[in-house]
């Protein structure tokens, strides 16, 4: 897989994360409401320390664990599941998808920007379904990043991190707008032409798995 085409499927890959409503999703939305537009860069760079590291983690973990075993055949079966069943639910939820609203109490961001870059730090790693997509998709995707060695992994990470800055921006937009800039219709458009390519990429994957196995 060459570089370029890791970096775009990673990029639209990641909105099946970034666009899945969680504690980053309110944390966007509740402060770009009064604070504007730079709510989503802000809070997407304390997020990508999170993914720096669990992809570091992962990749020295990979690089030691993939040799002589059935490791790899798993991640490719357990991701291409995941992202067949997130494509769907992604699909069907795009017609009546709205972001969250700000919950109270949720966020104290007070104070300067960096406090909301901690906010997305600790958002992330408060929320399960991140882990969860980080052991499934986030490292089928490392396993195959890594047969273009550090450079594979590199585009892996700078794509994934487009796509959550990409939609933290687009929420921050259509949040700190009022829908004016970005009406709610484009948002879902894009979550339901976003859920059939999960759904194929995880065909994909389980292919890849199924060939494994039987080569195994």
């Amino acid at each position: 897989m060459a570089l370029l085409a890791i970096l775009v499927s990673a990029w639209i890959v990641g909105f099946s994360g970034a666009a899945a409503p969680g504690p980053i999703s309110t944390l966007v939305v509740g402060h770009a409401a009064r604070r504007g537009f730079w709510v989503g860069p802000a809070v997407t760079a304390g997020h990508a320390i999170a993914e720096l590291a669990i992809v570091v983690a992962l990749t020295l973990g990979l690089r030691d664990l993939l040799a002589g075993s059935h490791l790899a055949t798993a991640i490719a079966l357990a991701g291409g599941a995941f992202l067949i069943w997130m494509g769907a639910t992604t699909l069907r939820d795009a017609a009546r998808y709205h972001p969250l609203a700000p919950q109270a109490g949720h966020v104290a961001g007070r104070g300067a920007w960096v406090a909301l870059g901690w906010a997305g730090l600790g958002a992330s790693l408060s929320n399960p379904y991140w882990f969860l997509w980080w052991v499934t998709v986030g490292a089928g995707y490392v396993m195959l990043s890594l047969e273009q060695g550090t450079a594979g992994v590199v585009a892996f990470y700078a794509g994934h991190i487009l796509s959550d800055l990409s939609w933290n921006s687009l929420l921050s937009l259509a949040a700190g707008s009022g829908g004016r800039h970005l009406p709610l219709r484009a948002l879902r458009l894009f979550l339901g032409a976003t859920g059939v390519f999960l759904m194929g990429l995880g065909i994909y994957f389980a292919a890849s798995g199924l060939r494994m196995l039987r080569g195994g």
